[in-house]
């Protein structure tokens, strides 16, 4: 049902280097590109994300409570996109690693935390055998 998620930016620039890095993991590219507005994604592929100016014209500030989760293949790519994130001008929010206690079915929710350089929080997360 969602076809990208849209996050402030007061540099697009920045923004961009920060999202190009994190988008190559996931072996995609831009999908659009305008003067104010970027989003990264797969033309009918999952879900993209995008940075961009407020059209309103005022600055872009960070929505409390708000977090935008993405999914990674396995722990190693949990650990990838993490580091890519904070050489890439992001901050820690959490390590990676699991959270909470294993599911009926042995399953465990295994993240790593981080904002990006407007301080948007991201995660990239998976649910992985404990």
């Amino acid at each position: 049902m969602i076809g990208y998620v849209t996050l402030g930016t007061n540099d697009l620039a920045r923004a961009a280097t920060f999202y190009d890095a994190i988008a190559a993991e996931f072996g995609v590219g831009r999908m659009m590109d305008f003067e104010t507005f970027i989003a990264w994604g797969e033309w009918g592929g999952g879900p993209g994300i995008a940075a961009t100016k407020p059209f309103d014209g005022n600055a872009a500030t960070v929505g409390n409570g708000v977090m935008v989760a993405l999914e990674a293949k396995d722990r190693d790519q949990v650990q990838r996109i993490y580091d890519i994130a904070l050489a890439n001008g992001g901050s820690c929010e959490g390590e990676p690693g699991p959270r909470g206690e294993p599911d009926e079915n042995g399953m465990v929710f295994y993240a790593a935390y981080f904002r990006d350089p407007d301080g948007n929080k991201l995660n990239a997360f998976l649910m992985d055998k404990a």
